[in-house]
């Protein structure tokens, strides 16, 4: 296992971020530092970095060095992007970084592109996709066909930029921000258009839309804590611009939601994003968790092209690999679950989307074993819940983790993720449940001995004979006690018996 620690240093803000992982198999975060640096501070009026903007870099560039060297990282990447980028003594200011015994890359805007576009590539199901990230000191927008960075290019558009370029009052007046959207207009005019007319998904990536998201999903009342994955819609997008537009700095800061340090620069950023909506015709955008430090992690971390084969099933074994287990369990208990969901094909009528999810929460079900036995269902959905899985829509994750949930008791409802589902969710948790709850019943004793079933279905009752080389009282028996949820989800009795 090694320990690589990644610097983003920003126009905004700058992280150390560190990833425990085992080449090209597992990965996990395991730390973080983040620092509100500003470096692109005064770029917009003079093209130079700021003395008090190279004072914070330098002072948290001392903390991530000084932080890896205490813990010992067994390697550590430092990545500058616009600000020292583009400034005309940038070269000055990274001579200072080197100072601190770090080695820095300063990105092109097309690396920054090509990083962004690998971090979509390997966290969404998405093969063609528009992706955008917005930073401090610029904006980049890229265009991914079959999982790779065919082109894109870098804008002067970045939430420090424009807020130094165009807002001269607090809050800023109707003609600065239509000054603004001219702006914006203008530099991206050529890659509007031919947003509107291939109109792919646009992924957006960056701690501006990620804040932006969690202000619409804190006024919404968004059922869970997750952003990579969220539809920020256009409507909202609307909404919420006004709504900052409409604020002073100060009173931005006790937003609920809103980084406090991102207060006085969101709304230039939001109306970035808004003016790409509205002239690409585009009705929303689709919020990544992920950016360019994920995309150089990845570079470091996967063999060329740098792509995983399968995202969504990358992402679930990820999660499971995490938490130790009886491993041979829960590969009796997924072989009964396939076994059980297509002999029940004309009960329920579902297909392979139902069936990989099923496959999935059993993969995953007893997770919550490494917090504790007791509660262990709970503790299982907390953990499934508790951060987005790459590949995973919100409604699957939930719907995994509500699986989870109910594989040992308890009536299978959506709860709180309700406005997560769709329509016939209810009925399909319901009858994934009961199947998912009864192999792993016919796996009680853990021993393994229920090795096949024979499933009969018939008018008024369903039969299931359990092929084992001794009776398995102890499966029978436990699997019995579910005959009332097996009739309320498939409308029969059920019957189970050895089959000798």
């Amino acid at each position: 296992m090694q320990r690589l620690g990644i610097v983003d240093l920003g126009s905004g803000t700058s992280r150390l971020v560190v990833y425990l992982f085992e080449e090209s198999k597992q990965f996990r975060l395991i730390d973080e530092i983040r620092e509100s640096v500003r470096l692109g501070e005064g770029l917009a009026s003079g093209n130079r970095l700021s003395a008090a903007g190279i004072e914070r870099a330098l002072s948290a560039l001392k903390l991530y060095a000084d932080f890896a060297q205490a813990t010992e990282l067994d390697h550590l990447r430092v990545i500058a992007t616009s600000a020292a980028r583009d400034a005309d003594n940038g070269p000055e200011f990274m001579r200072e970084v080197r100072k601190l015994g770090l080695d820095v890359r300063v990105l092109s805007g097309e690396d920054e592109a090509r990083y962004g576009v690998l971090a979509v590539a390997n966290s969404f199901v998405l093969g063609e996709a528009w992706v955008m990230d917005l930073g401090g000191g610029s904006a980049q927008l890229s265009r991914m066909s079959e999982r790779r960075y065919r082109y894109g290019r870098a804008y002067p558009l970045g939430g420090v930029r424009l807020t130094e370029m165009f807002f001269k009052s607090d809050p800023p007046k109707k003609a600065e921000v239509e000054d603004l959207e001219r702006f914006v207009r203008k530099e991206m005019k050529a890659v509007l258009e031919e947003v509107r007319g291939r109109p792919l998904p646009l992924v957006a990536m960056g701690g501006t839309v990620r804040n932006l998201a969690k202000l619409v999903q804190k006024q919404e009342n968004y059922p869970v804590d997750l952003i990579h994955g969220f539809l920020l819609s256009k409507n909202h997008l609307e909404d919420l611009v006004e709504r900052l537009l409409e604020h002073s700095t100060a009173e931005r800061r006790d937003m609920e939601g809103l980084q406090t340090d991102r207060a006085d620069v969101i709304a230039a950023g939001a109306l970035v994003y808004r003016t790409v909506l509205r002239e690409s015709g585009l009705q929303g955008l689709w919020i990544s968790g992920q950016g360019v430090r994920e995309g150089v992690f990845y570079e470091e971390f996967l063999p060329n092209p740098h792509l995983v084969p399968d995202v969504r099933g990358f992402g679930v074994h990820n999660l499971f690999s995490r938490y130790p287990q009886e491993y041979g369990h829960t590969v009796r208990v997924r072989h009964l679950c396939r076994q059980l969901f297509r002999a029940l094909e004309p009960l329920h009528g579902y297909g392979k989307a139902e069936e990989q999810l099923l496959d999935e929460a059993a993969l995953l079900h007893d997770i919550g074993m490494s917090v504790g036995y007791y509660d262990h269902h709970k503790h299982g959905e907390y953990l499934i819940m508790s951060a987005a899985i790459p590949g995973l829509t919100h409604r699957e994750q939930a719907l995994i983790g509500l699986l989870v949930r109910f594989h040992r008791k308890g009536e299978p409802k959506p709860g709180l993720y309700k406005s997560l589902l769709e329509d016939g969710d209810n009925k399909r948790l319901l009858r994934l449940a009961t199947i998912l709850r009864m192999t792993e019943y016919l796996e009680r004793s853990r021993a393994g001995r229920v090795e096949g079933l024979e499933v009969e279905i018939g008018n008024k009752q369903v039969r299931i004979g359990l092929r084992a080389e001794e009776e398995p009282w102890v499966e029978i028996a436990e699997t019995a006690k579910q005959s009332k949820l097996f009739q309320q989800a498939f409308g029969r009795e059920l019957m189970l018996e050895w089959a000798r």
